[in-house]
């Protein structure tokens, strides 16, 4: 029997964390590849939209200039100084990474990004390009003049006190030197890596990197699509736990819209608001239905106290991981901040088997780098509950408990 769109997405129904799948009930632990920082449902901001709808559903921008700068000065309340500007015509993480570009490219004369292994800064041909796994470029074909990579610090472990262990990373000044042109216009660096691999930076690394960017007259972009709007218990991760970053410009998107509602824009300082309308846009971009989530969901955040619920609630999380990591010999590398944490498993075999053996016991998780890493990240949306956490953790121990039978197992039989 055909069925149609209706009845094919009726199979799936959302409610806060959890994700009803034909009748079985699962929990979230990835937020919806980072869309959901609200869960699946919010009644808030889903009457907002239907209101709207109900009004109109796109303006051209011309005529939302007013409600972008209105959500501008609720914003700048959670930028580093001197970010007071906004471009908000983007409805992706990848055309607000280009928009960033752009600007740094416009203000510097240069052309050339920075950009580290590993990184992920979107899916279109150019931020592919500055992204960090060249696997997704095997078959496509662009270039940014003088662009290159650089390597990656050791990923670290926050503690209670948010004190990391030192690293100097003196050799971006010989990458600059002997790998360029020093034809570059900006670096792009996301707070923690996350298609990386949940890899937490360092804080002395964002220390050399601006005191390099200062000196040489390069732009610093933060990439917080994945890290913005209360991931890492700090609105922005830039005014916490990144804060030596100190970025000139700091891109946003997914956990924007609250519920998935497709919104992304970039935040700067004053010298950097160069770009004429017709330099970068998307006929989406500040459409009603994103200003509504975005201006829903920053009022959420403080209303509720979401950032607070991180906060208080991430030592369970933390410490349940770790815990796990003592028990099973498949768990290692715990790391994260906030509700962005990941470990590694031996493989990246290991690390599938590990997401279709949670599936199994209703526990949605993600690895890292579409399947070729052997990391898995738990990122549970901010609306999780201590009760719900531990829900999370309890699954996993389910999960490796079953995989490390599997392997006793296998070995046996050997």
């Amino acid at each position: 029997m055909n069925k149609n769109l209706e009845s094919i997405l009726s199979r799936y129904l959302g409610n806060g964390p959890y994700l009803n799948i034909d009748g079985k009930i699962h929990i979230d632990a990835a937020s919806g590849t980072f869309n959901l920082p609200l869960g699946y449902t919010n009644k808030r901001i889903a009457d907002k939209l239907k209101k709207q709808i109900d009004r109109c559903i796109h303006l051209s921008s011309a005529y939302t200039y007013e409600m972008s700068e209105y959500i501008l000065k609720k914003l700048v309340k959670y930028t580093p100084e001197n970010i007071d500007r906004m471009w908000l015509r983007d409805v992706s993480g990848s055309g607000a990474v280009e928009c960033s570009i752009r600007m740094a490219q416009k203000y510097t004369g240069r052309s050339g990004v920075i950009s580290l292994y590993l990184a992920h800064h979107g899916q279109s041909l150019a931020t592919s390009q500055i992204s960090g796994n060249a696997f997704r470029l095997k078959n496509f074909h662009i270039n940014i003049e003088g662009s290159l990579k650089i390597p990656v610090p050791p990923s670290v472990m926050v503690n209670d006190n948010n004190i990391l262990q030192q690293y100097s990373y003196q050799e971006i000044e010989d990458i600059y030197q002997y790998a360029s042109s020093e034809n570059i216009a900006c670096i792009i660096i996301e707070p923690i890596l996350g298609n990386g691999g949940n890899i937490v930076l360092p804080n002395q690394f964002y220390r050399t990197i601006r005191d390099f960017c200062d000196r040489k007259g390069i732009v610093l972009i933060a990439d917080e699509v994945q890290t913005g709007f209360g991931r890492t218990g700090t609105f922005f991760a830039s005014m916490g736990y990144a804060k030596e970053l100190k970025p000139d410009i700091i891109v946003f998107a997914k956990g924007a819209g609250g519920l998935g509602i497709p919104t992304g824009g970039v935040l700067m300082r004053k010298e950097l608001d160069v770009l004429d309308p017709f330099e970068h846009s998307s006929t989406s971009g500040a459409n009603p239905l994103s200003l509504i989530a975005l201006n829903e969901t920053i009022d959420i955040l403080e209303d509720e106290g979401v950032i607070d619920n991180v906060i208080n609630q991430e030592p369970i999380l933390r410490n349940g991981l770790i815990s796990l990591q003592s028990k099973y010999a498949l768990i290692s590398n715990v790391r994260g901040v906030g509700y962005m944490y990941g470990f590694d498993t031996p493989s990246p075999e290991c690390a599938a088997m590990a997401i279709a053996v949670a599936a199994k016991r209703g526990l949605i998780i993600r690895g890292a780098r579409y399947g070729k890493s052997c990391s898995l990240k738990v990122r549970p949306p901010l609306i999780c509950t201590a009760e719900q956490l531990q829900e999370i953790l309890s699954k996993l121990d389910e999960t490796f408990n079953e995989l490390q039978q599997l392997s006793i197992n296998f070995t046996e039989a050997i």
